[in-house]
């Protein structure tokens, strides 16, 4: 059986490699463009990512427009075998339209109109901004949807940020008499309005939270979020109905990078396909731990991937190094081989990069780029890249390929957005992507695939679902969850879940509230630990999971009560010594686990889903032990498996396979039985699925 997805597009059935290219910048050094092509060539590159920030040089003023570069470069694509993202390039407009229509020009949370400048500094609402954007895409989208060299749009790039200006005020106003029935009992019920004395008495007494004005009403703060990340979500399906129309068949895409501000989730169901930016600071962490970044680099691109559950594009990474990181470290030797492919590994079809030439002014002058400033191909960054393209070009049969996997993780927008608005427990940092990260990195240590869900995905596809800190959570969802434990699947949540509803009003009659019959216990009290504080979670015999250990926890404990469930675990000190810490609670045909403080061991997250994974079923990549900081990540088409073995341990390692039958991937001989994987070293492997 197959399992595979068509590629990107038909065009080019091939690994996509490329980068953001800005030829405008170069306009009075025309013998520029030739020699780009021939480096493009020459870099193993098959695409590039065109127009993102074109505006004044496709329309230099109003209604009077300039495509003769834009035709030139992209038939010069089409003789040489390059294709093309066009761009829609509202992510920047040009000053004479600032100057002629101020009402383009974002107003701040502090109610000032922003001067002209810097990027997405514009207004979602304005009508004369999505007049304006829809004229230029849609001539944009007449002239070219055809061309040769297009193999899809890019629609802005980063969508990101708030507008506050009346415009705005007057849409949101307008949503949440949606959403609350027309009903001003209802959004006073939601938000709790009485608190403070803060119950409004007419519409146009509500305003988006301001630092100077009200900010302490959570359920207008997460309602406020909720509306623009809708209203985002709306501008984009505006640019993408201003050029659709010329080409149903051109697939759509837009470049996810601000992960605090939209709802993905959301803006992926307007998408045809997921594309984002990943730029993690190889080779400098405050920690020293590479291994803990590969790991939240892995987690973003499963993210991604889940989106949609299929592959997607790395639009856009580094080379070498970034401009705007605290310490602009390089890649070491074999890392930016190692950090493209783990793309590939987590379901990329592509490994793109910002950006193909170095710019020779302004903010981005020192970003990392293909080309840099001596304008040759004899660097050490463009012979990675090379390399990198030589690879690729040997992967086409893993294009479209699909990753199978029987776990997830919920990581929803609204609880992220619940949590970090929470104040008590521990205002110094609730850290919940730590908390993510930590269950994530246990699973990815051992080479067992994960999903990152919505609340509202089908669970019954995995049978284990990890939950940590599902602070908000619905009445509805907390069924779900219940009836799907019941029906035989594997749950864990952790502290601080089940505290509030979806308006984040707290739920009564205890927490985790909807989750307390899944989970068994009732969780009387929760305590922020300070940074030296220092407790532990102790296994006590004979335990369920038969796991052995005292481990440090730190940060976070909760006090509960059995209500069914059994205690694995106890806490090890202070006044709640020997009380419950980890437990289980058999409902139905399934098993519930709830973990009550945070842990800093990281073995002992390995060890705990080691033994959970291995009594729900889960298989493993590799039926094999891995030493720490290695990986193995697997896509198949339904005939062969694809397996990715990658070592960011920043130490020599050996991993021994098991007893199938592998090759290595682009030579098809057969594999060692040992492999020796050396500092950023990875092997391609394959095998019969």
């Amino acid at each position: 059986m197959s399992i595979k997805f068509p590629p990107i597009s038909s065009k080019a059935p091939v690994m996509l490699h490329g980068a953001d290219y800005n030829p405008e910048q170069w306009f009075r050094y025309p013998e520029v463009l030739q020699e780009d092509l021939r480096l493009m060539k020459l870099a193993g590159c098959n695409v590039m990512s065109v127009g993102i920030f074109s505006w004044v040089s496709l329309e230099p003023e109003e209604g009077v427009f300039t495509f003769g570069w834009l035709d030139q470069l992209l038939d010069s694509f089409a003789l040489n075998g390059i294709y093309a993202f066009l761009a829609t390039p509202s992510g920047a407009r040009p000053a004479w339209m600032s100057e002629r229509y101020p009402e383009v020009l974002r107003v701040e949370r502090n109610r000032v109109r922003n001067l002209h400048g810097v990027r997405h500094n514009h207004c979602y609402t304005s009508p004369v901004y999505r007049e304006k954007t829809a004229i230029l895409n849609g001539k944009l989208a007449e002239r070219y949807a055809h061309h040769p060299a297009v193999i899809g749009w890019h629609i802005s790039n980063e969508f990101g940020g708030d507008c506050h200006c009346d415009l705005c005020q007057a849409e949101f106003r307008g949503w949440l008499k949606n959403k609350y029935n027309d009903s001003l009992d209802e959004l006073n019920h939601a938000w709790w309005a009485t608190f403070w004395s803060h119950t409004y008495t007419s519409w146009e007494q509500v305003e988006s939270p301001a630092p100077h004005g009200e900010n302490q009403v959570h359920g207008l703060n997460l309602d406020w979020r909720r509306f623009v990340s809708e209203r985002t979500i709306n501008f984009c399906q505006h640019e993408i109905d201003s050029v659709r129309s010329f080409n149903p068949e051109l697939p759509v895409t837009t470049n996810m990078h601000n992960i605090d501000g939209i709802d993905y989730r959301k803006l992926a169901e307007i998408l045809d396909v997921i594309s984002w930016d990943a730029y993690p600071e190889w080779g400098y962490t405050d920690d020293g731990d590479n291994a803990r970044l590969a790991a939240w680099t892995a987690m973003h691109h499963d993210l991604f991937r889940t989106l949609k559950q299929k592959p997607f594009l790395l639009m856009e990474s580094t080379p070498s190094l970034t401009n705007w990181q605290s310490v602009s470290k390089l890649k070491r030797p074999g890392m930016h081989m190692l950090s493209s492919i783990q793309a590939v590994a987590h379901g990329s079809d592509s490994v793109q990069y910002f950006q193909w030439r170095k710019s020779r002014g302004s903010s981005e002058k020192f970003h990392g780029a293909v080309v840099d400033h001596s304008g040759h191909q004899e660097t050490r960054v463009f012979k990675d890249v090379a390399e990198v393209g030589k690879t690729l070009a040997g992967l086409s049969e893993v294009v479209g390929t699909s990753t199978p996997v029987q776990t997830a993780i919920i990581y929803d927008w609204d609880n992220r957005w619940a949590i970090k608005d929470a104040q008590g427990i521990r205002n110094s940092g609730l850290h919940y992507e730590e908390t993510v990260l930590q269950h994530y990195r246990a699973l990815w240590e051992q080479g067992i695939a994960v999903d990152m869900i919505g609340i509202e995905d089908d669970l019954s596809a995995y049978k284990l679902v990890i939950a940590p800190m599902l602070y908000l959570i619905s009445e509805e969802n907390g069924k779900r969850i219940e009836k799907y434990v019941e029906q035989g699947g594997t749950f864990l949540a952790t502290y601080w879940s089940g505290v509030v509803g979806e308006t984040d009003l707290c739920h009564l009659g205890g927490f985790p509230g909807p989750l307390r019959r899944t989970l068994g216990i009732w969780a009387e009290e929760t305590e922020g630990l300070h940074s030296r504080d220092l407790n532990g979670l102790v296994m006590k015999d004979g335990n369920a999971l038969k796991l052995t250990g005292d481990y440090d926890a730190h940060e976070i404990a909760e006090l509960i009560h059995l209500e069914g469930a059994e205690a694995l675990a106890h806490y090890r000190s202070d006044f709640y010594a020997g009380r419950p810490a980890l437990t289980m609670n058999r409902l139905g045909e399934g098993r519930a686990y709830h973990l009550a403080t945070r842990v800093k061991d990281t073995s002992f997250y390995v060890e705990l889903y080691s033994e959970i994974t291995r009594k729900a079923g889960i298989r493993r990549t590799l039926d094999t032990s891995l030493p720490t900081g290695v990986t193995v990540q697997l896509r198949t088409d339904g005939e062969h498996d694809y397996l990715f073995v990658q070592n960011f341990s920043d130490m020599e390692q050996v991993v021994e396979l098991d007893d199938k039958d592998y090759s290595v991937l682009r030579t098809g001989t057969k594999a060692p039985h040992v492999l020796n994987l050396p500092v950023n070293g990875l092997v391609m492997l394959k095998r019969k699925h």
